[in-house]
């Protein structure tokens, strides 16, 4: 079973997430809201600031695949989205990608009160 780390606070990844699990087939998908509960994350030696700023799934094999390399997980498990994950996985598509998820998790991660607790409370440990 593929596991998806996700932040259940964020209206938007909550919204995404929510319609993933609506479309995906039954038993594919392990979902971690890891707003309720970290310790799943904290298993794989991922603090919560860092599983909030970017989405995190373990794939079969045990595998961290981080960011866009989640996102294709999750749509090669789904039927009309494997396309895109084709599409997305193509070298300089994924590079953009990439670059532009990372600059759209880092902006929103340092605009949500819930991410900036983390970050601090994972900088006093």
């Amino acid at each position: 079973m593929i596991t998806i780390f996700y932040d259940g606070k964020c209206g938007l990844c909550a919204k995404e997430i929510n319609y993933y699990r609506r479309i995906a087939p039954v038993g594919i998908f392990n979902w971690q809201d890891i707003t309720e509960s970290d310790d799943e994350l904290k298993k794989e030696g991922i603090s919560l600031s860092e599983g909030l700023r970017l989405l995190h799934a373990k794939d079969n094999q045990g595998r961290i695949h981080i960011g866009v390399d989640a996102f294709i997980l999750i749509w090669k498990q789904l039927k009309w989205w494997r396309n895109l994950a084709f599409f997305v996985g193509l070298p300089i598509i994924y590079q953009v990608a990439d670059f532009l998820y990372r600059y759209f998790a880092n902006w929103r991660f340092k605009r949500l009160k819930h991410c900036q607790l983390a970050k601090k409370e994972d900088g006093k440990k």
